[in-house]
This record gives C-alpha cells, structure tokens and sequence, in this order.
C-alpha cells in the first residue's frame, strides 16, 4: 500500500465519523461505530517500512487521532463541538484537520503570549537542528556516547517543535482564513523549575492537553467520591504517566518491532511518583519555601536527562531504531542541502 492510498484512507475513515458516527447517540452505540476506525488507525503504521514514518502515524494518527476519536464518542474534546450544530462541508476540512493533527480551535486556546512563537526562535531551531543532525550522522562513531544521548535529547525537543511549525504552515496555506490554530508543542522545557513544571505546563503540551482529557479528568471524576478529592487526583495522575507509558512502548515496537522491555514504562512511572512526591512535598512546606529558580531549574532538567539517558533511550539504542531514523532523516538532509547548493550554484 504505497502513502498516498494511506493517506486517502485516513481522509475517508474521518469522512465515516464525521458524517456517519456524529449522527449516532453519544456513548456507547458512538464508540461501537468509531471501533473499526480505531482498530484500523491502530494497525496503520504496519504498512510502513520507513522507521520514520512509522514513528509520526503512530504519534499522530495511533495515539492522538484514537484518543481524540475515543473523546469523540461521549461528544467531548476538541471534535464534539464541531458536529453539535448542523453537519456542513465547510467544517469537514476542520474535522479532518483536527482529528489528524494537535489542533484545537481559537475560541479553545490557551493564551496568546504562550502560542505566539518569535520567527528567529524557529530559525534557530532549523540550524540547530541542521548542525546536530550532522554531527549524529556522519560522525557518530568519533562522538563520546553520553554527547551522543544528549544529542538526541535535543533533537527529539527540535523534531517535535519543527514538526508542527511546518504542519502550521501548511495548514494555514491550504486552508487560507481557517479558524484554526496549531497547539503549542512545547513551552520553552529548558526553563521548567520543578518537575511539574516540566510535564504539566512545559513539555510535549499535544499530549499533556490530550492525557488530561482521556485519563486524567475522568478517572478524577470517577475516583473521587470513592477515596476523596485528594486520592483521587495522586491515582489519577499516576495512570496519566502509566498510559504515557505504554503508549511509547507501542510507538517503538512499531518501529522496532520487537518486544517491549517496558523500560519506558519505567520511566514515565518513576516520573509520575516523583511529581506526587513533588507535589506532597510542596503541600507540606505550605509554598513557604522554595530553592531559586537557578537551582530547581538545572536540577529538573538534568533529572529527565539523566533518567532518560538509563531508561528511555536503551531501548531505542539496543534494537537500532536510532539509527534507521538518522539514516532516513539524513539521507533527505544531504539531498535537500545537495539540491540547495545546486540551486545556488545555478543562479549565482
């Protein structure tokens, strides 16, 4: 199945939902109709071969459009309010759009100081991005392994970034005047000063927005009158982190294909007991007294790399994931940067 059938086949599936599952009752009956698309969204990165690509449906269409999907059927999250009134061709685009990609709507938008991204901070991000991939490419073999981690650290936070930035692009170049904005992926995580700093307000915020409405706010809901307000949210924002969890377990074993050795797992598990210690720690001070920022700042983030350099990253090192994608990622730079300097040479 070559991409371009792929991609037709994700456009009709969120045709079906949007003009065929939206009609039907919220709640079970909806979800009942949605679970062929799932199950589908589910298995799509199985026709990849390219550990890339494999990576970005498994983000994007396998978790988020699922998940946004899942909302969907009790007519909550970002695609219910799109179908309340009547269904019309103009909002199908946005349904689709919504569905496939970390949308939301501007009525739904955090605030304007957090979205707005200075033009140079993305350019940047692209030399960075240019000057990293570089040197993991071609001289990998003379960089010490711990650079070689840090690495990729920092390009995991530029392939994220760049990513919807060009998504943004496009969309608002396609669809000119659509009420329509990109949700910000990151919020500067550098500067995070605790770890639920990092996590809740900072990192990755596509899925923190998401696992809030999925996991978080429901099982708070449904826990609470049964071990208190409290209870509830510490078990709720523990099984956030666990589904984070599993949910980068599959997206590797997609690009593996080998046995998850639940490592990762590991990871977002110690993360989330360490933010509700965080969290019971600060409650018993009474926010009376804090460390300075320039203290809980380098100590946060060295904690995340530190536990991602013994957890998160083995098992994407171990089976060679990361070099299959440095090998696609930069045979398209060289050819991009080869085609750059023709071009230049041609009109120079």
């Amino acid at each position: 199945m070559s991409s371009i059938h792929i991609f037709l086949y994700i456009i009709f599936s969120l045709c079906y939902c949007y003009f065929f599952s939206s009609k039907i009752p919220k709640g079970i009956p909806r979800l009942i109709s949605l679970l062929p698309i799932i199950y589908f969204f589910t298995i799509l990165p199985l026709y990849f071969s390219s550990a890339f690509l494999i990576g970005l449906t498994t983000f994007f269409i396998t978790w988020l459009a699922n998940f946004k999907l899942l909302l969907f059927a009790f007519n909550q999250g970002p695609l219910s309010s799109l179908t309340k009134n009547n269904l019309t061709i103009k909002n199908l685009p946005i349904f689709i759009f919504m569905a496939s990609l970390p949308l939301r709507s501007k009525q739904n938008n955090m605030e304007k100081k957090q979205i707005k991204k200075i033009p140079l901070n993305l350019g940047v991000e692209f030399v960075l991005f240019a000057i990293i991939l570089e040197l993991t490419f071609h001289y990998k073999s003379q960089i010490h392994p711990i650079l070689i981690l840090i690495c990729y650290s920092l390009l995991i936070f530029l392939v994220v970034d760049i990513l919807v930035a060009l998504s943004s692009f496009i969309v608002k170049n396609i669809m000119v005047g659509l009420d329509l904005e990109l949700e910000l992926p990151s919020n500067e995580p550098y500067l995070s000063t605790s770890l639920q700093d990092f996590w809740g307000h900072r990192w990755n915020l596509t899925v923190t927005n998401i696992l809030r409405l999925t996991v978080y706010d429901p099982m708070t809901s449904a826990l609470c009158h049964v071990v208190g307000k409290e209870w509830a949210r510490r078990v709720a924002m523990l099984a956030t982190f666990v589904v984070s969890g599993l949910m980068h377990e599959l997206l590797f074993y997609y690009v593996n294909g080998v046995r998850p050795s639940w490592e990762m797992t590991g990871f977002f598990v110690l993360h989330g007991l360490c933010v509700m210690g965080e969290i019971g720690v600060k409650k018993g001070l009474k926010d009376t007294w804090q460390l300075p920022g320039f203290v809980s700042g380098p100590l946060t983030v060295g904690f995340v790399v530190v536990t991602a350099f013994g957890l998160f990253f083995p098992p994407i090192i171990r089976n060679g994931a990361d070099e299959r994608v440095l090998e696609e990622v930069g045979f398209c730079f060289d050819l991009f940067k080869d085609k750059m300097l023709q071009f230049v040479e041609y009109f120079g």
